[in-house]
């Protein structure tokens, strides 16, 4: 077996070779990542260890490392370097003295107290101290050492990805704490999804729901599946059609800022928009998703991936914009838009790639405006800042896209479902580009990405009346 000239090996110490008073110490720093992944793999999710919030009120003040990853690290002691693989563990014995702090750094010694010739077996005194020297555990350990010399390369630990999608929903939804609910008009909430997430969107403050649609069969699904629909308004009205025609009707008069699709085709939906000449922005409407990856560093928004099946140039154009304006009010002060295709040079062959180097020279006469476009890019490159050096693509988007622009629907609904179903991503969206936000769910949407679609909603409906009230301030000026 050919090794690598850095490799890294362990030797271990053999029974022999120990001798009492003899030891051997590591040191650790405690970081966030530490307690995280202690918990993911544990299983101890105590809230001491990861509630900011619920741990300032306990004794401790603040979060403190779990107690047993301080007999981890002795573990870790034993096993690699002291006496070493082929140590056996019989039993640790471990006394608590100091909560651990994340940043404190621990020194871990072992020490031998004790051997039993008879059974091979040797006693080690064990204590861990922080940073200032204060003694946070210790103990005594028994185990049998390893009795045959032993050189073998180390293993490196296996990588472990963090991601909570609980945190991120929750730092999603803080996104609107400080703004009142808006009234939101829920097409044909016929079924548990539909109904479900609208009532849920409303106990977390996003919206007032306005239900609209056959009464007795929203009641009889509310029935059938313990949906409270406290707080909510019901609209009786015959079929769906009724309902979309309704809706937009009320949207176009300004009784509601925010669409929910229930339980209905989508296309029912936005023939009842178009229809409303008020509800019209002279943009074509397009859906973006945005996506929590565990992988990557920052939201990631997907466009066109539900609507345009294969938008042509102009209609591109109006799709990029739209997600443009809408990253910027989720933040980003200048979006980077990685226009996709399978290559990341123009080729006649690939329609994709000349659509791409069009719009990119578009952006640079000011025809799409607040955000930095390069194309065409590979997903690869498009995401990994190493892929694009490995190809020798210099540009400011490569890497670090907001967002990805698909070349057509299939595509881009491929690439979403990839990134939920394989990449463990959670993600919700919207439809833009009329008058009202539009918050489009599947059917297999779960709650939590029902709720995150619906605040999306609600944030681009403040932008809407912040607009509103600017432009109505500037006629007033005129």
């Amino acid at each position: 077996m050919n090794m690598n000239l850095e490799t890294e090996w362990l030797e271990n110490i053999t029974y022999d070779e120990l001798s009492v008073g003899q030891s051997a110490r590591l040191l650790r720093t405690l970081t966030q990542a530490d307690i995280e992944a202690f918990a993911a793999v544990s299983g101890d999710t105590n809230p001491a260890h990861l509630n900011p919030e619920y741990a300032n009120d306990t004794l401790f003040h603040g979060v403190i490392g779990h107690g047993m990853w301080g007999g981890a690290l002795i573990s870790a002691l034993l096993g690699t370097q002291f006496p070493g693989p082929g140590t056996i563990y019989l039993e640790q014995a471990l006394h608590f003295t100091k909560p651990v702090r994340i940043g404190d750094t621990l020194t871990v010694t072992a020490t031998v107290a004790s051997k039993d010739d008879a059974k091979k077996r040797i006693e080690l005194d064990c204590q861990v101290v922080n940073q200032k020297g204060d003694r946070v555990l210790f103990g005594t350990a028994k185990v049998m050492p390893p009795t045959k010399k032993v050189r073998i390369a180390k293993i490196n630990a296996p990588q472990i990805q963090l991601f909570d999608p609980e945190a991120r929903f929750k730092e999603l939804l803080a996104r609107a704490d400080e703004l009142p609910a808006v009234r939101c008009a829920v097409v044909h909430p016929c079924d548990q999804g539909s109904l479900s997430g609208a009532m849920d969107s409303a106990r977390y403050g996003l919206i007032v729901p306005i239900l609209i649609g056959p009464e007795a069969k929203i009641r009889l699904v509310a029935e059938e599946f313990g949906i409270d629909l406290t707080g909510a308004e019901i609209i009786p009205v015959a079929h769906s059609h009724a309902a979309a025609e309704l809706a937009a009707s009320m949207a176009a008069k300004g009784e509601v800022e925010v669409l929910m699709k229930g339980s209905l085709h989508t296309d029912e939906l936005l023939k009842a928009v178009l229809a409303q000449p008020s509800l019209r922005t002279g943009r074509r409407m397009s859906h973006v998703f945005r996506f929590d990856v565990p992988l990557y560093p920052k939201p990631l928004l997907i466009t066109d991936a539900a609507l345009n099946i294969r938008p042509t140039l102009k209609e591109k154009v109006d799709i990029i914009q739209n997600a443009i304006d809408f990253a910027r009010i989720m933040g980003v002060e200048v979006p980077k838009v990685a226009i996709l295709s399978a290559v990341e040079t123009v080729s006649a062959n690939i329609p994709s790639t000349l659509d791409a180097a069009a719009l990119c020279k578009m952006a640079d006469r000011g025809q799409i405006t607040g955000g930095v476009l390069d194309g065409p890019l590979a997903f690869d490159n498009a995401i990994s800042a190493q892929a694009a050096e490995i190809k020798h693509i210099e540009s400011v988007v490569a890497g670090h896209a907001d967002i990805l622009a698909v070349p057509d629907l299939e595509s881009g609904n491929m690439l979403a479902k990839q990134l939920e179903y394989l990449a463990g991503a959670t993600g919700s969206g919207l439809v833009l580009g009329a008058r009202v936000p539009i918050a489009l769910t599947s059917r297999a949407d779960g709650p939590s990405a029902r709720v995150a679609s619906s605040l999306l909603a609600v944030l681009a409906a403040y932008d809407m009346r912040r607009e509103r009230k600017l432009q109505a301030a500037l006629q007033a000026k005129d």
